[in-house]
Order: C-alpha cells, then structure tokens, then sequence
C-alpha cells in the first residue's frame, strides 16, 4: 500500500527551519537541565517512599502536606494528578535503615490525618486478614454462624468490589450486592468499621544506593546501543553514514530529555526504556533511508548527492508515514488513556517518535550533504565515488566493441 506515489517534494531545500528548531529546542532543552540542576530522577534512580493514594473527592493537597511535614525528617513533595482525585506523595530518604520506617510514618501518619472515626477499621485501607478478625468476634456474638472459610471468602469478595471501585467505597451500602454479605454480616460490618476519604493504591521505597546503580546503569546502556549502532552502520555502509545515524539519534534523545525536564516531568526506569526503545525506532527509520540512498547512488550514479537523497526520502515515504503514523497514534492513545503510570512512558514515546521521524530526513541526510562538501571544496576523495566515463575499447579481431568503466 502507497499513499504517496511519484512524489517530488524538495526534503533537504526545507532543512534549516528543522535545523533551526532543533537547535531552539535543544538550547532550551540543555537551559532546562542546567538550571533544574540536571534531570528529575524518580524514585528509581533517587532513591526513597512514593506512596500513591485515591481520594473520593477533591484531594487536599495543602493538609497532607502540613500533617506529613511535622512528621517526616527532610523533604516531602505532594502532587495532585492533573484532572484526578489522585496524589503522589513522595519523599527522599538518604539512610537505607529510613526506608521502611518513614514509608510506615507516612501511610501512619496519613491513617490517623484522615482514616476512619471513633477507632473503627478503615475499610478502605484494611488488609483481608485485618478485616476477618475484625469481623470474627461481633459476628459470633451476633449469632452469625459462619465457618473460617465462609469468613474468608466473604472477606475476598469484599476486596474483589473494592477494587472493582477503582479502590475506594464512599457508602458501606454499597456492600449489600455482595456475594455472601448477608443484612446480618452488613451490620457487623458498619459497627466495626468506617470509610476513610482515600485509599493507598500503591507504595514503595527504594535504597539511594540501588537508585545510583540504576542510574549510572540506564547511562551507560544508552551510550552501549549508540555505540554498538555506530559500529554497525560503519561497518554496513560507512563511517559517515554511522556518524549521521548516531547523531541524529543523539539528537533526539537529547530533545526528548530536555522536554522533560521543560515540562518538570520525572525519568523513571520505564523513560529509559521509553528512551532505548526510541534509539532502537529512530536508528531503524534512518536505516531504511540510507540503504535506499546506497541502492540510487548505484542506479543514478551522474545525479549529485542532494537529488539523490531527494529521491530517497521520496521513495520512502510512504513507508515513513505508514509505520510512523501508526506507532504515533498508539502511543498517543497510551498518553491520553494510559494513566499515571504509563503517562512519562507515552509522553517519551509521543515525542521521540515525531523528533525522530523527521531527525532521519532534515538531521541525519543534511550531514552527508555536508560532509561532501566538505570534501569537494578540499578536493578530497567522496565517501561515495562519483560515476566514471565510459569510453569505447576494441573487442577481438571482429571489432566487437564493449562499454568499460575508465
């Protein structure tokens, strides 16, 4: 399938706009960095507690902050999801021996800030275990005769509604359709228990130590799979072909760091793969353009190199919306519905695949236009030998005559 058939379009006599706009935003990008004091790490490479929570309404950010900052040593960041009754609550934690003990100051801290009244067990945060010995007693002197596993089964399919809830339940009515929750199990549930404004969807803590290690790790794998791939298309086509590719990549991991730290969005191990995975789809979209140039620099050998390259980007580009607009519009989808976790994966793939589809036509083709003038105005041997006369030599003693390359 072609959507574009027998195009013209002038690709490298509309470069400097491109070029022009990588620069701005590269600057920016590198601005950014500098004064952020380098990127915003995530929990993965910083090390501490990150404590998600859901609220059943508009979350209040001022007072968990205020009751977590009398509590917690050193600073503790709160950020609302955008558009979401969602909060991340983070903190950074220099001693390996802090790690669980601040995680369980904070989910303490938070309990007792907002949990449920009069000492009653918080439905929305209670572990199954807690919630069958809560429930073992009042339920027998209420003449309730369930076995242990009637109790747990009743228990998990409390938790199985729970979560179908997105987590969190605003009304213990709403218990009444579960399987097993009979009037009398209800009652013994809204004496012993209450709803608590949030609930925690997920918590973890990493060591600073393991955090260096996977930063210092995720930098050196990214520059391995350049080098590896500016070895590779040395080999296959030549040196200034892998220098062209690996720029270009370069450049795009570049911008796609810089934007992030623009938007004050934080690299976690899931940007890195974001990042690896770009290396890998901007390295190959580059490919596929080289290896056209190679095959039209053998069949239109007298046409200059820009006209070739022309050529190129045309006969691909069919090939270069298709795959590109595809995975853009994946990706796309995971960034506006993906959620929280998924959003600075999405957002990383969302950015590299448009910075990196356009990089392999106005970055990585411009250098070779470059490098061979370069060589033209030193009077040096091309990367890529010119087409040599074709002259007329005799043949045998009939005159037969042959065309040779002189």
């Amino acid at each position: 399938m072609e959507l574009f058939k027998n195009t013209n379009f002038d690709f490298l006599g509309k470069k400097w706009p491109f070029i022009i706009a990588s620069l701005v935003l590269t600057a920016a990008g590198l601005v950014s960095l500098a004064i952020h004091g380098g990127p915003n790490y995530g929990i993965d490479f910083k090390g501490g507690a990150l404590i998600y929570l859901r609220f059943n309404q508009e979350p209040p950010v001022q007072k968990i902050r205020a009751a977590l900052e009398s509590k917690v040593t050193g600073e503790v960041s709160v950020q609302q999801i955008t558009g979401q009754p969602e909060v991340l609550v983070g903190t950074e934690i220099h001693d390996e021996k802090e790690l669980n003990a601040d995680r369980q100051i904070i989910e303490d801290t938070l309990r007792a800030t907002f949990g449920a009244a009069d000492g009653k067990l918080d439905l929305n945060n209670s572990a199954a275990d807690q919630l069958a010995e809560k429930l073992r007693g009042p339920l027998l002197q209420a003449g309730v005769a369930l076995s242990e596993q009637e109790l747990q089964d009743v228990v998990k399919n409390i938790e199985t509604f729970r979560a179908s809830k997105g987590g969190i339940l605003t009304s213990l009515d709403q218990l009444a359709g579960v399987q097993g929750v009979t009037p009398q199990v209800l009652a013994a549930i809204k004496q012993q228990c209450g709803l608590g404004p949030f609930t925690i969807l997920s918590a973890e803590v990493v060591g600073p130590k393991i955090g260096k290690d996977l930063q210092k790790q995720a930098i050196l794998a990214t520059l391995y799979a350049l080098a590896g791939m500016l070895v590779y298309i040395a080999f296959r086509f030549e040196w200034i072909y892998g220098v062209a590719a690996v720029v270009a990549v370069f450049h795009d991991t570049i911008i796609t760091i810089g934007l992030f730290s623009l938007f004050n969005k934080q690299i976690s191990l899931t940007v890195v793969a974001a990042l690896l995975t770009l290396v890998g789809y901007s390295m190959n979209d580059t490919i596929v353009v080289f290896d056209r140039i190679r095959e039209n620099l053998k069949l239109t050998r007298r046409e200059s190199l820009t006209n070739i390259i022309n050529l190129s980007v045309n006969q691909t580009l069919s090939r270069t919306i298709m795959s590109s607009g595809l995975t853009f519009l994946t990706a796309m989808a995971l960034f506006l519905f993906g959620g929280q976790v998924l959003n600075s994966f999405s957002f990383a793939l969302v950015v590299g695949i448009l910075v990196g589809t356009y990089s392999s036509i106005f970055i990585a083709s411009p250098i070779l236009v470059f490098w061979q003038n370069f060589l033209d105005s030193r009077g040096s041997k091309a990367p890529v030998p010119p087409a040599r006369p074709v002259r007329e030599v005799p043949q045998g003693t009939a005159g037969n005559r042959k065309a040779v390359r002189g």
